[in-house]
């Protein structure tokens, strides 16, 4: 049974960093296009960053082009979303998610098309 477990959230001054983990079982990664989402209370999920299946290529939302990294360990099926210079703003539950087979050239911001879902993780980002 495919299954993506989140980690790394916390809590965490504006301007300062961390790096969430996506570690996958049941299939492996590399044949999965990933994507990482977050949701704020009363909003709805925001596409943050998407890779694609095949070749790893990664796209971003104009909200965290230039801070955020998206990246991939085989060796480990785990999926990481490194983020820097944190704001208030990104503040909200980060949920990474996988989609078989899907080859993308531009970032996928529609929760739907993705068929497996983590539990999420909370970043909040206050002084």
């Amino acid at each position: 049974q495919a299954q993506l477990v989140e980690s790394g959230g916390g809590v965490v001054q504006p301007g300062g960093s961390l790096r969430l983990s996506c570690v996958a079982s049941g299939f492996t990664l590399d044949s999965y296009a990933i994507g990482w989402f977050r949701q704020a209370p009363g909003k709805e999920r925001e596409g943050v960053s998407s890779m694609s299946s095949r070749d790893g290529d990664t796209y971003y939302a104009d909200s965290v082009k230039g801070r955020f990294t998206m990246s991939r360990d085989n060796a480990k099926n785990t999926v990481y979303l490194q983020m820097n210079s944190l704001k208030p703003e990104d503040t909200g539950t980060y949920y990474c998610a996988a989609k078989e087979g899907l080859v993308l050239f531009r970032l996928n911001p529609y929760p739907e098309i993705y068929d497996s879902w983590g539990q999420g993780t909370q970043v909040t980002v206050s002084s």
